[in-house]
């Protein structure tokens, strides 16, 4: 029997040399881990994992860089771009699984980078590259090199539209750490958050901004100005990790034929449509036959059921062409029933409220106030919508229902 202990090595972290990085890890990389990062194609996955590998190659330990997307060449002129020596980093096709195999086996490298575990393909299989079962094989058997060997290892992974890992699920339970990177491409800015995590906090998160020479560490909150003066505009109290900001939630009603559309950028879309109808069926701002868009500031990734509240706020405002009250914060999980329920991080939520100037906040019951900062405790999302009533005279959009 092999008694159960730690090694100093199996308990170590390495940090990446990317602050960022770290902190969404826990620390650092933990030796022989296996971490999938997820993304978008196109949204700077690839860039990612070559920053951190030159980074780590900086230090003195070995790097190699397998790309089934990439040739050589291409890698070689990205890096270049970035900055980076590509002489550091070794590189090998990422298109076989045995060719990866071997290269690994022969060089064992610290870090072994796989990008992406969709375009790598086992000729054992007789499915093509990117499919379920080409993917599962390919996954388990580079776990299994990770622990046997040591090594690093960082795989790539596509996402649908939908915002799904493409492949089976059951790479998502094989790996040690699962990542996301993600963003609206156009504004620059990326955000990297944890999700799985055996060697630490689920949830954390960094942001990134690309630029002409890779991605570079930023404060967020220069993108995420709060919303309100205008209709259709709310200010969220959004938590990431064990920091929360203050982010601006926006909303569009208009009348349409057929079948109405509903559409988000930054926020999840199911979310948006069942706070929708919520507010149909509860609330009486009618938009069931509507057409619905919102956005988050700078597209930031919106997934806190505590920004249901500002969700709410933000289609109510745009529905009756009422802005929402200056200076104003709504935080609260909606029910099905229009109950306004607590999330958890409250505290660092209204000194978030408080940093971006934010002088009163609706919330469930239990929040305490902070100094500058009022809270307006509701306990429905009528309670939280009382100021959206619509101006005196014709109704003029879509949600104006005469209340």
């Amino acid at each position: 029997m092999t008694p159960l202990s730690i090694s100093e090595r199996s308990d170590s972290r390495v940090p990446t040399g990317l602050a960022g990085v770290d902190r969404v890890l826990g620390g650092g990389l933990v030796p022989a881990s296996v971490i999938l990062l997820a993304g978008e194609p196109g949204i700077g996955k690839s860039t990612l994992l070559l920053q951190v590998a030159a980074r780590l190659a900086s230090t003195g330990l070995t790097c190699l860089y397998a790309s089934g997307e990439e040739s050589r060449d291409q890698v070689a002129s990205r890096a270049k771009r970035l900055q980076i020596d590509p002489e550091r980093v070794g590189f090998v096709s990422g298109r076989q699984l045995p060719d990866v195999w071997d290269a690994a086996r022969a060089e064992r490298p610290f870090l072994l980078a796989v990008d992406s575990i969709q375009a790598m393909r086992d000729p054992e299989s007789a499915s093509l590259a990117g499919g379920p079962s080409q993917v599962r094989a390919c996954a388990d058997a580079l776990v299994g090199l990770a622990k046997a060997e040591g090594i690093t290892m960082v795989l790539t992974g596509h996402v649908t539209k939908e915002g799904d890992l493409a492949g089976p699920r059951t790479l998502e339970h094989a790996v040690d750490v699962v990542l996301s990177f993600g963003g609206d491409p156009r504004s620059g800015l990326r955000v990297l958050a944890s999700g799985k995590n055996r060697f630490g906090q689920e949830g954390e998160a960094a942001w990134f901004e690309m630029g002409p020479h890779g991605l570079s560490e930023v404060d967020p909150g220069r993108y995420l100005s709060p919303g309100g003066g205008a209709p259709g505009s709310a200010t969220a109290l959004l938590l990431a990790g064990r920091r929360a900001l203050a982010v601006e939630i926006q909303a569009l009603v208009l009348s349409g034929e057929g079948p109405p559309r509903r559409h988000a950028t930054g926020i999840d879309v199911r979310r948006f449509s069942l706070v929708a109808a919520v507010l149909d069926q509860v609330a009486g701002v009618r938009m069931a036959r509507s057409e619905l868009y919102g956005a988050s500031s700078a597209g930031l990734p919106v997934e806190d059921p505590a920004c249901d509240l500002a969700i709410a706020a933000a289609l109510a405002s745009a529905a009756r062409g009422v802005p929402t009250p200056e200076r104003t914060a709504f935080v609260g999980e909606i029910s099905l029933s229009g109950e306004v329920r607590a999330s958890p991080g409250m505290p660092q939520r209204i000194a978030a409220a408080r940093a971006a100037g934010i002088g009163a906040v609706y919330a469930p019951a239990g929040v305490a106030a902070q100094r500058g900062v009022a809270v307006t405790t509701v306990a429905h999302i009528r309670d939280a919508l009382r100021w959206a009533r619509p101006p005196p005279g014709p109704a003029a959009h879509p949600g104006s229902d005469g209340e």
